[in-house]
């Protein structure tokens, strides 16, 4: 699967402001910054972001919706799910969790914010290698 086939909603730029925060190179395009944010990310191959906690005093988290390719999701202290073109993951606020593509496929989704008061994110450690390479 070619990187710019992925979807009808375009790859993006390089996202290289959260990079520090990715195993891997991943893309970002912002759909929309109002009301609701809704970011369209691409990983490329083997690209995972770092385990992570999205945080509010009430309400927040998020919700994948997955548009393109393979690639997991995985809480903290639970198996990795496998995750495939009309998936929906709703991640609760407070729940530490990773998601990414699979290590041999593109994979894309539509990271959909949660309203909520005192929204912010806490990124934690890298996925290791070697639970990484335990995936398919």
């Amino acid at each position: 699967m070619e990187q710019k086939h992925l979807s009808v909603f375009a790859t993006g730029a390089p996202n290289d402001a959260f990079a520090q925060f990715f195993v891997g190179q991943s893309y970002l395009n912002m759909l929309s910054t109002q009301q609701v944010s809704v970011g369209n990310v691409t990983f490329e191959p083997g690209c995972r972001n770092n385990w992570h906690i999205h945080h509010a005093d009430k309400g927040g988290g998020q919700i994948l919706l997955v548009t393109a390719g393979r690639g997991y999701y995985q809480e903290w202290g639970k198996e990795a799910q496998e995750l495939h073109p009309g998936d929906v993951v709703n991640i609760p606020a407070g729940v530490k969790h990773w998601h990414g593509a699979a290590p041999d496929s593109w994979f894309q989704h539509l990271a959909i914010e949660v309203p909520g008061e005192n929204c912010r994110n806490e990124w934690l450690e890298p996925v290791s290698d070697e639970d990484y390479r335990k995936l398919k």
